[in-house]
């Protein structure tokens, strides 16, 4: 491994008491030639080697104590540059190595390298300067860098009348302070000076991070950073290089000072990171959702939740702005692409965007906040059914130069950069055949696609939640198979949350889906079997039921209790499948945004954001049942029969019975009548 240095500053190119000083660990190479003075009939080179120190100083090959001397350095190449590497964060084995694919430079000669003698009181007086031509576009470059005519060296007016000359010094210190009082000004600034005055754009770094410049005039350049891929977190600082430039001392080379250095190797360094992707669920409040239905991020959100049919569900999306820290870093495109399972809909145009300075996203730290209406973003939908959600040209200029966060006086960063953005919309489930129940659940994904300054280069961050709903399957049978199924009805409670079950038969299916809950019993819905005596339910939450049989059919007696059903679904050791095929964070991940037919670009792991699927478990009056799948998604439905006995009768009318009451009238109706008869005769004898 090379020798250690300073982590925070390296900077490091010697000409003739100028040095190159950087605000990001920089190293530099370089093939030296035998030559102590300059040969003007020369070119001069430069490579430039584009490697991500941040993950390599983390996986522990990289220590950044190298001492840079503007020769390449094959050492270097093995270690950071070689094909593959074991990288601590990735479980999975070899990825690729170090290197950065896609970093455009763009350089541009800024001055001639002169030979200045002056007298000195007799004595001769001979250094070298650096001569910028008076214009005014080099009038900005050098106001950029807070240098003025003034500081020019006044004695060498008479060199050329056309430059002003200055001393390695004063162009060294200029850009050292200015970047240290305003970096994101003088990075854009120095940029925008370089494209705009016809810098030359080098070729992109390749995969072993490597670019070069051939056959250039000696002089001065400036070289910036103006393309960047998307892990890019900061450019390099802009820096000079001096062609040639003088020998240095060094981790491979020991004969600094001896030397003027033609052909020079660079090794700079990014800082790299990208964006974070966190997306949870909760079911709203108004309909029975375990939470207290505030905007806090931490209230009653996960990865998973358990809902009834119908029920709105609540979505929120956490992202992490990758850092901004100049305009070729800005971001191009950042979007969220949203995919629901077919159980799901969305409630179209409630989507909101809200920025907040840090990730508790409290409401003292929100930024601001976008609603459809205001053309910062763009909410399109598709019959997928799935969503996408798009920063529009407005909502990418305020993200990248807004200084809302980062002032003008203070600006390291730009815009939001680093800041946390958070998008809320909601969905409902689905009270039809497309309602996926038991452990397959109903999933929402979502792929933050994102892009910066690079024409090719676009990533990706995938994550996932799940919704899940259950179903009851309860079997009518009487004890005889010959009750009118159509005279019983049951009613459905949910003791959990206090409300009777609503649902609206689908007579083709022969399927109950729940469609609400009520706090009144004479609105509940009264579930009766279809002909096979089956009364199926689907779409309810993992919650405590109480069934009720409130009317069988003529002869047949009532349950003595009510039925109770507990549906639980707890935490299962399986994770979520979407992160067998995608781990988050790998560097042009997926091809449908990557320019990338050979499958090149794949770079810097990220561990990605786990989680575990719900798995349901079912118990009818305390005792455990196993329940049954629905399609190929297991454990989705409540298997429960219910017998009706039939009932005892009253002796019927007619029969021997009847026959007794019968005879005893026709005595007292004979005895009767002879007392009436033996009456009348009495009378008549007057007796």
């Amino acid at each position: 491994m090379p020798s250690p240095s300073p982590n925070s500053t390296f900077t490091l190119i010697t000409l003739s008491g100028f040095l190159w000083e950087r605000s990001t660990t920089v190293s530099a190479f370089a093939l030296m030639e035998n030559v102590s003075t300059i040969n003007t009939d020369r070119t001069g080179s430069f490579d430039i080697y584009k490697y991500d120190i941040t993950n390599a100083e983390k996986d522990g090959v990289w220590d950044s104590s190298y001492v840079s001397t503007g020769v390449r350095d094959p050492g270097v190449e093995d270690i950071l540059g070689s094909d593959t590497r074991k990288s601590s964060l990735n479980a999975n084995g070899e990825v690729n190595g170090y290197a950065i694919k896609g970093v455009e430079f763009t350089y541009l000669k800024v001055a001639d390298i002169r030979t200045y003698t002056e007298d000195d009181n007799g004595a001769s007086h001979v250094e070298v300067l650096y001569g910028i031509t008076q214009n005014g576009a080099n009038n900005t470059f050098l106001s950029a860098i807070g240098v003025s005519a003034g500081d020019r060296y006044v004695p060498a007016d008479s060199e050329d009348g056309a430059m002003y000359f200055y001393r390695s010094d004063t162009l060294i210190n200029g850009l050292k302070s200015a970047l240290a009082n305003n970096s994101i000004t003088v990075k854009n600034a120095l940029e925008r000076f370089v494209r705009e005055n016809s810098g030359m754009a080098m070729p992109s770094t390749d995969s072993y991070g490597h670019t070069s410049a051939s056959d250039l005039p000696l002089g001065l350049y400036l070289i910036v950073e103006t393309k960047v891929p998307e892990m890019v977190a900061e450019t390099t600082t802009p820096f000079f290089l001096s062609l040639p430039m003088t020998s240095v001392n060094g981790s491979n080379a020991d004969d600094g000072g001896e030397r003027w250095i033609y052909d020079v190797t660079v090794y700079p360094k990014n800082l790299t990171g990208i964006p974070t992707l966190e997306k949870t669920v909760r079911e709203a409040l108004a309909d029975t959702g375990k939470s207290g239905g505030s905007d806090a991020i931490t209230d009653g959100f996960a990865h998973a939740a358990t809902a009834s049919a119908n029920d709105t569900m609540e979505y929120q999306i956490l992202s992490t702005l990758p850092s901004i820290t100049s305009e070729a870093t800005y971001l191009t495109d950042y979007s969220f692409v949203d995919t629901l399972d077919a159980g799901l809909s969305y409630r179209k145009n409630d989507v909101k965007i809200e920025f907040f300075r840090n990730s508790t996203c409290n409401a003292d730290d929100r930024i601001t906040v976008w609603n459809e209406g205001d053309g910062k973003f763009s909410a399109s939908y598709n019959d997928t059914p799935g969503m996408t959600i798009s920063m529009t040209a407005a909502g990418l200029a305020e993200i990248n130069g807004s200084y809302a966060v980062y002032t003008k006086s203070d600006m390291i960063n730009s815009g939001y950069s680093d800041c946390i953005v958070r998008i809320t919309y909601s969905a409902k489930l689905n009270p039809d055949k497309s309602l996926i129940c038991g452990d397959d659940g109903n999933s929402n994904d979502v792929v933050l696609v994102w892009k910066r300054t690079n024409s090719s280069f676009y990533d990706t961050l995938v994550d996932d939640c799940h919704v899940y709903s259950y179903s009851l399957d309860l079997t009518k049978e009487f004890s005889d198979g010959q009750g009118d199924f159509s005279k019983v009805e049951f009613l459905l409670y949910n003791d959990t949350d206090g409300y009777f079950v609503t649902a609206e038969p689908n007579e083709s299916e022969g399927i109950y889906y729940v469609t609400g809950h009520i706090p009144g019993r004479n609105d509940a819905t009264r579930f009766t079997p279809t002909a096979d005596g089956s009364i199926l339910v689907k779409g309810l939450e993992d919650d405590m039921y109480i069934a009720t049989e409130i009317q069988t059919a003529n002869g047949y007696t009532l349950l003595r209790d009510d039925i109770q059903i507990v549906i639980e679904a707890t935490e299962s050791e399986n994770l979520c499948d979407i992160y067998v095929t995608d781990v988050l964070g790998v560097l042009q991940n997926d091809l449908r945004y990557a320019d990338d037919p050979e499958g090149l670009y794949k770079n810097m792991p990220q561990k990605h954001l786990e989680h575990c699927l719900l798995t349901a478990s079912a118990k009818v009056d305390s005792n455990t049942v196993t329940m049954d799948a629905d399609g190929e998604s297991g454990n989705a439905v409540v298997p429960l029969t219910v017998v009706n006995t039939r009932g005892f009768n009253l002796p019927q009318t007619g029969g021997h019975g009847t026959w007794v009451y019968g005879v005893a009238g026709t005595v007292l109706m004979v005895a009767a009548a002879i007392i009436l008869v033996s009456a009348r005769r009495k009378k008549k004898l007057g007796k």
